[in-house]
């Protein structure tokens, strides 16, 4: 079961990954004001809400303790950002607060995911 869940969290790094990696190469799209969110940035958090899931799923299956309060606040977090990704994801260019916010609400997840014990 340990190599299971190993495996999803590497998907889910690789979902983080491509999320933040999409904005990050957008940077300069974004202070230029023509940034516009990627399929790998939806996919991406998609991967994350899949896998991250399953490994709730997998963890409590295994009988480790799991941490209701954090897992219901990352997943708040990445349904903003997966609602702004997906209601945005057809447009030209996306405005600066709102290409700005999901790269801080993920980097807050990704904080989240770390710091909070």
């Amino acid at each position: 079961m340990d190599v299971l869940i190993n495996v999803f969290v590497g998907l889910h790094i690789i979902g983080i990954a491509s999320l933040l990696g999409g904005f990050l190469t957008q940077m300069k799209a974004m202070g230029e004001g023509t940034a516009r969110f990627t399929p790998a940035m939806l996919h991406g958090a998609l991967t994350m809400l899949v896998t991250g899931v399953a490994l709730v799923g997998l963890n409590q299956a295994d009988d480790h303790a799991v941490n209701n309060v954090k897992i219901a606040v990352k997943m708040a977090v990445l349904i903003v950002i997966l609602a702004l990704v997906y209601v945005k994801r057809d447009e030209e260019s996306i405005d600066k607060s709102m290409f700005g916010a999901v790269g801080a609400l993920t980097t807050t997840n990704v904080f989240i995911a770390v710091l909070w014990t």
